[in-house]
């Protein structure tokens, strides 16, 4: 999986945004049944003339589509939209359905996935409770856990979780939402001779988080991807962690706490 995705959530020119973004070096698109987005995507792939295996590409189902024959229907339709033999990573979009109805879906994903159809099974939103629902199924733990992740907002009980179970953790809305003119983060940024964005997903990454920006904006595309020549001093990483403010930092739905 790389490092780095794009986002496509809210995109209403993804075929073309994709496509800015493949040329900017991005490999890792992020999409979802509910983006109505999934075919924009799977052109984008074939129209840049690179091998799919070169792509690593994430679909979600989100809760009114969840239990086991929706969901195994739901992975053929997301398959047929992408044009694609396979998905990279299926995600769970969130844990709104309940139990019993979470646990059949992913116990589809998993059939799915031996069936060939998706290579990695993962979630999306969820607290710990519902991961532990997971393991005390004697289900396969999820490859991944998309959350809300920026400095604001660190969830940092569900990262500490998912550090001790080896459960990669995604950062959605890690550029929040352009809401970026906070003093600590336009300090840092000016020291660098750089944008607030690239500064946030620069303190993505060195989290160990894999950050999702998303962007319509060729020029953003590309400056969203160009990271890795400066990092953020120990300092200025204590700085941006300082600013957390836990759920109170959320700007987006973040139902981690659904029943």
């Amino acid at each position: 999986m790389p490092r780095l995705g794009f986002g496509v959530y809210q995109n209403y020119t993804t075929r073309t945004s994709v496509l800015e973004a493949i040329r900017a070096g991005f490999r890792h698109v992020d999409s979802a049944q509910a983006y109505r987005n999934e075919t924009a995507v799977g052109e984008a792939v074939r129209d840049s003339g690179i091998d799919r295996g070169e792509f690593f590409i994430t679909t979600k189902c989100i809760s009114k589509n969840h239990g086991y024959e929706s969901t195994l229907k739901g992975v053929d339709e997301s398959l047929a939209k992408f044009g694609f033999e396979y998905i990279d990573l299926f995600l769970i979009h969130d844990p709104h359905s309940g139990t019993q109805r979470r646990l059949a879906t992913y116990r589809a994903l998993q059939d799915a996935r031996d069936a060939g159809k998706i290579r990695s099974i993962g979630v999306s939103n969820y607290g710990i409770k519902h991961l532990e629902e997971i393991a005390d199924a004697k289900y396969d733990m999820p490859a991944v856990n998309q959350i809300e992740l920026h400095p604001f907002c660190q969830q940092r009980p569900i990262v500490d979780y998912c550090r001790e179970h080896s459960i990669v953790v995604q950062a959605y809305c890690p550029i929040i939402r352009g809401k970026m003119d906070h003093p600590i983060i336009q300090t840092i940024a000016q020291n660098h001779g750089r944008d607030a964005a690239q500064v946030l997903l620069r303190w993505s990454l060195q989290k160990g988080f894999v950050p999702l920006p998303k962007s319509a904006t060729p020029e953003r595309i590309k400056s969203n991807a160009q990271l890795y020549d400066f990092e953020l001093e120990p300092e200025e990483m204590d700085q941006l962690d300082g600013l957390d403010r836990g759920k109170d930092g959320s700007i987006s739905w973040n139902p981690v706490d659904a029943s």
